[in-house]
């Protein structure tokens, strides 16, 4: 495995978060989560629907407030840092999710998309500057010509080229920490390698930390140093990636292994490019 910084860049520590339904129905989706994230690093969230994936990714986002425990970045509560500057927080920590088409306003051009979230945070000194920005960012990522790309609209676009989009949108502020939260669940098999490449990508030429979230183990185990498995609100497995796919522990993780048909695909992959 890589070497990372020290300090970590993310601590979360007995977070918890319960729902209240009907007749005192309690749903534990965050059930005392513990965990630490080093820069550079990237973290596989794995487990079914329902286990609480996404209420955590809501709570590291500041979507939604804890019940219990702490969330801290850079040493520092993730609730604080909100209070004092919530523009500065999401220019650390970005997200993409799993619908890019739920995502964008259908009325704003590509370049628009792009340019918005450049301007909001200070990051140009003019739209011809943003524009720039952007044209470059979308010949990065393959999305040629970039002059065509950046005058059409989301509806005009595949899922696998939007999803793209968010990603970019999502890196130019450089973030500290992406969370992507199912970002190839609803994309073509033919198409979601290319996507999770250009993360990978992006994520080695900005040294970010990545938290990976899905119910894929072979995809997760692919782009992830470490994987934590989660079970009705629990961890109940972590570990280095290799350390689980070779002896996992608790049963849980048993059975999803037993059931990923492309696990094997997984790691003959991660040999083939060197990622230990």
């Amino acid at each position: 495995m890589s070497n990372y910084a020290d300090r970590p860049l993310l601590e979360v520590n007995h977070l918890v978060k319960y729902f209240y339904g009907g007749r005192q129905k309690v749903i534990k989706a965050v059930d005392g989560v513990s965990f630490q994230l080093r820069p550079g690093e990237s973290l596989g969230l794995i487990g079914e629907s329902g286990c609480g994936k996404s209420t955590l990714a809501r709570l590291l986002l500041g979507l939604e407030q804890a019940d219990k425990g702490e969330i801290l970045l850079e040493g520092k509560s993730n609730q604080e840092l909100l209070r004092q500057d919530r523009l500065a927080y999401y220019r650390r920590v970005q997200t993409v999710f799993q619908n890019p088409y739920d995502v964008f306003d259908r009325r704003l051009t590509i370049g628009d998309i792009l340019l918005r979230p450049l301007q909001l945070h200070g990051l140009v000194k003019s739209k011809v500057e943003g524009l720039a920005r952007a044209m470059e960012a979308l010949e990065q990522a393959g999305l040629l010509p970039a002059e065509d790309f950046i005058r059409r609209y989301p509806y005009e676009l595949s899922g696998g080229q939007l999803q793209r989009i968010a990603i970019l949108r999502a890196m130019l502020l450089s973030p500290r920490l992406l969370i992507a939260d199912e970002p190839v669940t609803n994309l073509d098999v033919s198409v979601r390698a290319e996507v999770i490449n250009m993360l990978l990508d992006l994520k080695a030429a900005s040294h970010m930390a990545l938290i990976f979230i899905s119910h894929d183990l072979a995809t997760t185990a692919y782009i992830s140093d470490r994987l934590m498995v989660m079970q009705a609100g629990h961890i109940v497995e972590a570990g280095s990636t290799e350390e689980i796919l070779a002896g996992p522990q608790d049963p849980y993780t048993r059975l999803l292994l037993d059931n990923c048909q492309g696990l094997k695909r997984s790691q003959r992959q991660r040999s083939m490019t060197g990622k230990v």
